[in-house]
């Protein structure tokens, strides 16, 4: 099984992705935040690549949830904070959603025979659904403006361990260079992912702007079981 890092949404080719299964990752906060309205009750994520889509896209009783530069769309009901998709406010409904970095990457990914989102919420889980099922993994990293962000390499690093791991009896495991690279900067700073984020400079923009908490967040490892897939162009909670 081949397992291969993509820096940005900028790398991304088609080629690459085909007839494999992609793991999107956009750590802070795209991907972290489809997983948190998953997990609390969302009946669907439609994520869109510009403003204009999604409020043509938007229906009567959906939550129009998005960001540019960080911040929320004017207009929208939520922007891209995972606790803003916490509760009974996103119960039973579909959301709209548009980032700068996340659902443009979900968006590249199309020709993939499988995309999931990845974050560290969820990466065990993730890898494990990956590795199930048995196609080569692409993981792409969304960045941030087409230009690799540390966060979402720290957590491709996790995801590729993980994998290797769980195919530790198969010798035919390989990944590129930038994956061996990228797990052992993950294990570096496995004692703690929070302080890595924190110092990134995507993690230090947030912060600056309030939303260190969210940071803080989307640093927990393994804290929600569900890994969304891309089913007709939502993401939905895979079913096992």
């Amino acid at each position: 099984m081949q397992v291969d890092v993509i820096a940005s949404v900028n790398e991304a080719r088609s080629i690459e992705l085909a007839n494999r299964t992609v793991i999107v990752i956009d750590v802070l906060r795209a991907t972290s935040t489809i997983i948190t309205a998953l997990a609390h009750g969302a009946s669907g994520i439609l994520p869109v690549e510009t403003v204009q889509q999604a409020k043509q896209a938007a229906r009567d009783g959906d939550i129009t949830g998005g960001e540019r530069n960080c911040k929320k769309i004017p207009g929208f009901d939520a922007g891209n904070s995972p606790f803003e998709y916490i509760g009974e406010n996103v119960y039973g409904k579909r959301v709209v959603l548009t980032t700068s970095n996340g659902t443009r990457a979900i968006h590249k990914a199309a020709k993939a025979d499988v995309i999931l989102a990845g974050a560290f919420l969820n990466a065990s889980e993730c890898a494990r659904i990956a590795y199930q099922l048995r196609k080569d993994i692409a993981l792409l990293c969304a960045g941030m403006q087409d230009e690799f962000a540390f966060e979402d390499g720290l957590c491709a690093g996790l995801i590729v361990a993980e994998l290797f791991r769980l195919g530790s009896q198969e010798q035919e495991m390989r990944t590129n260079d930038l994956g061996s690279i990228l797990v052992s900067a993950y294990r570096h700073h496995a004692g703690d992912i929070t302080s890595a984020l924190l110092g990134c400079s995507g993690g230090m923009r947030l912060a600056k702007l309030g939303y260190a908490k969210d940071v803080e967040y989307c640093a927990g490892i393994d804290t929600v079981s569900v890994v969304p897939v891309w089913v007709q162009q939502m993401m939905l909670p895979f079913a096992t």
